[in-house]
C-alpha cells in the first residue's frame, strides 16, 4: 500500500507526488515498486534491501538518495513468536522522504494518527528520522513491559505444571528478547554513525530529541538484557520445578499402586484352592474385606508419615 502525505497544519493525504511530501509504503506491490523506481528514481537495490526481513540496520548513499534502515519491533498474531523485528527503510532526497516497511507497524501508525504524541514536521528531515528512532525505542520499551507481564503469567502457571508447554512459551519470550537485543544494538551503532556524519550537522537538529533517543535506546537495551538474563535463569529453575512436579506425581502414583496391591494379594491368597480354615465360615467374605481395608489403611498411614502419599 502506497500513501502520499503533505504537511499543512497537520498531515493530509494527497494523490500525486509533489515537492516536500512524505511517501509511506507498506508491503508494496510490484506496480508500486515500479512507480517508486520510475517516477522517483529510487534504486531498486535499496527497495529490495529494505524488504529483506533479515537486513541489518545501516545507512548508504547513492546519487541524491540517502537510505537509512533501522530495525523496529512488530507484534505478530500469526506467528509462534509474538514479537519480532523487521527493517524499516527511510529514503531521503533533497525534496522527498520515503518510508518503506514490509509490515504494518505502530511506529508509522503513531506518526500518521497521533493520539498522545505531538504531530511531527516532515519538512525537517533529520528530526523526522530522530522521531522514528525515538518512537521505535519507545515501542521497544512498551513491548518489553508486555513481555514481562506475559512471563509473569507463565511463571504462575508453570509452578503447578508438569508439561513442557509452559517452558516452550517461556522459550518464545526468550526468543523475542534475543531479537530485541540484537536489533537495538544495531540501531544504537547506526545512530552513533549518523551522529558522526554530516547529516547530523544540520542547524535544525533538535539536540533534546537526540538526547532522548540515545537515552531511550540505552534503556531498552539494558531492560532487554536484564529480562533475558532473568528468563535464562527462570528456564533452568522451572525445568527443575517441572521435573520435581513429575517426580511427585510418579511418587504418588507408585504409593497408590502399592496400596491397591494389598487387597489384591489378600483376595488372591484366600481365593486359592487351599486349606485356609475359612472354607466353612459364613463370615469369611466379611473377614477378608475388613482385613484388606485395615491393612490398606495402615499402609496409607505409613506412607503419609513418610510424606509419600
Amino acid at each position: 500500500m502506497l500513501t502520499i502525505w503533505k504537511q499543512t497544519n497537520r498531515l493530509i493525504e494527497i494523490d500525486e507526488f509533489e515537492k516536500g511530501c512524505w511517501i509511506n509504503v507498506t508491503d508494496p506491490t510490484p506496480e508500486e515498486i515500479d512507480r517508486l523506481v520510475n517516477e522517483l528514481r529510487i534504486p531498486i537495490d535499496y527497495i529490495n534491501d529494505i524488504l529483506d526481513v533479515d537486513e541489518r540496520s545501516r545507512t548508504e548513499g547513492e546519487g541524491r538518495w540517502l537510505m537509512i534502515i533501522i530495525r523496529i519491533p512488530v507484534f505478530r498474531t500469526d506467528n509462534n513468536v509474538p514479537y519480532v523485528t523487521v527493517p524499516l527503510g527511510i529514503l531521503i532526497s533533497p525534496h522527498t522522504i520515503v518510508t518503506i516497511c514490509l509490515y504494518e507497524n505502530d511506529v508509522i501508525r503513531s506518526i500518521l494518527y497521533p493520539v498522545k504524541t505531538k504531530a511531527i514536521q516532515i519538512d525537517n528531515k533529520i528530526n523526522f528520522v530522530l522521531e522514528i528512532f525515538h518512537r521505535s525505542a519507545s515501542l521497544y520499551l512498551h513491548y518489553l513491559k508486555d513481555i514481562n507481564v506475559r512471563t509473569t503469567h507463565i511463571e504462575k502457571r508453570i509452578e503447578r505444571s508438569t508439561q513442557n508447554k509452559e517452558l516452550q512459551n517461556l522459550m518464545r519470550m526468550e526468543k523475542c528478547l534475543v531479537f530485541f537485543i540484537t536489533s537495538l544494538k544495531s540501531n544504537e551503532l547506526l545512530l552513533q554513525k549518523l551522529q558522526r556524519s554530516h547529516f547530523a550537522s544540520s542547524p535544525d537538529l533538535n539536540e533534546d530529541l537526540l538526547s532522548d533517543v540515545v537515552i531511550e535506546i540505552k534503556q531498552a537495551i539494558e531492560m532487554s538484557q536484564i529480562y533475558s538474563d532473568i528468563q535464562a535463569n527462570l528456564m533452568d529453575a522451572f525445568a527443575s520445578i517441572i521435573s520435581n512436579n513429575l517426580n511427585d506425581v510418579m511418587k504418588q502414583l507408585t504409593s497408590i499402586t502399592i496400596i491397591l496391591m494389598i487387597p489384591t494379594l489378600i483376595a488372591s491368597y484366600f481365593g486359592m484352592n487351599l486349606n485356609n480354615h475359612f472354607e466353612d465360615s459364613k463370615y469369611a467374605f466379611f473377614y477378608v474385606v475388613v482385613g484388606s481395608l485395615v491393612l490398606s489403611f495402615l499402609g496409607v498411614l505409613i506412607f503419609r508419615r513418610r510424606n509419600l502419599f
